[in-house]
């Protein structure tokens, strides 16, 4: 990303009143949550006390046809956390999510959601986010009935939707601003659109975990913006969120916590904490300009930037 495009979208999320003092300014106490440790009062006295994970990976390596793509993952995700995986194409963040899901089995080590070990099948009270490049989008379906998806685990034996489940359904696309859209075939919307009606199947399961696969994806700055604004507000009501995004200013302005992951985890912690020259060249292998402007972190590639002065 060069410099003007980069700049021109900080000033975009600044506009629109995104509030980046909560992502860049985590005092001490913010930052004893985000490493799984909440707060309790033992005779008086106010002390912090470790919590269990709701991810936890130990030792854990994956690949495919005895090709490694990442080795000896160490990862602790906890309640409530909102946090982003950025790194290059090929680095492993997809297959990390899969191994998470249970869809992908792993090599060696253990993975553990909601305290309880996966073991080839996806865990419940999880959503997920597939990227949107994955789905088939010739299979004639419709919006509520994408939506209606992820109702079959509270269905029971017969996988018919009775009248709470479309209601439940109904309420949750008004919510999301799809009712509109309900007859229609998923093919025929926007980029924006179809993230929506995906993130409302992860949401209509009532999930304590939600997983996106680059929800920001092939999408313009706007819906970038209304994207990671409808996580915040999940998040907010006490959802757990882990995403994975190559958008490294998007993260920067909304997220709170980032792992910066190349077939390990190389760092991770507070975006303008994290977000440094030394910590991006071992993420992307590239020279990576940081830019710090109070609670600003703008970063572009550096031979784009040189580039484009040229």
């Amino acid at each position: 990303m060069g410099l003007k495009p980069a700049l021109t979208g900080i000033a975009y999320l600044a506009g629109k009143g995104i509030s980046l003092k909560r992502r860049g300014l985590i005092n001490l106490e913010a930052k004893k949550k985000m490493n799984g440790q909440h707060p309790t009062t033992d005779g008086g006295r106010r002390t912090w006390v470790k919590e269990r994970p709701v991810i936890e990976l130990v030792d854990v390596s994956c690949g495919y046809d005895h090709s490694p793509v990442f080795e000896k993952v160490d990862l602790n995700i906890y309640q409530g956390q909102f946090a982003g995986i950025v790194g290059p194409t090929g680095s492993g963040k997809t297959t990390l999510l899969k191994v998470i899901l249970g869809l992908v089995k792993p090599l060696h080590g253990t993975v553990t959601v909601l305290g309880q070990p996966v073991q080839g099948k996806a865990p419940p009270f999880i959503g997920y986010v597939p990227q949107l490049e994955s789905v088939d989008w010739d299979f004639p379906v419709t919006v509520e009935q994408v939506v209606m998806m992820g109702r079959y685990r509270e269905m029971g034996i017969l996988p018919w939707p009775n009248s709470r489940d479309r209601r439940l359904v109904s309420e949750l696309l008004e919510r999301l601003g799809l009712t509109a859209y309900a007859k229609r075939q998923i093919r025929n919307l926007s980029g924006g659109q179809q993230q929506r009606v995906f993130l409302a199947r992860a949401l209509i399961g009532n999930p304590k975990l939600i997983l996106l696969d680059e929800p920001t994806a092939g999408v313009d700055l706007k819906t970038q913006h209304d994207i990671l604004h409808l996580l915040t507000e999940v998040n907010l009501k006490g959802v757990t969120i882990l995403l994975t995004t190559h958008d490294l200013n998007a993260i920067a302005a909304h997220l709170p916590w980032v792992i910066c992951f190349n077939q390990r985890v190389i760092a991770q912690g507070a975006p303008e904490e994290i977000f440094t020259t030394e910590v991006l060249r071992q993420t992307y292998n590239s020279e990576m300009m940081v830019i710090k402007q109070g609670p600003l972190t703008l970063i572009a590639n550096s031979a784009l930037v040189l580039k484009s002065h040229e």
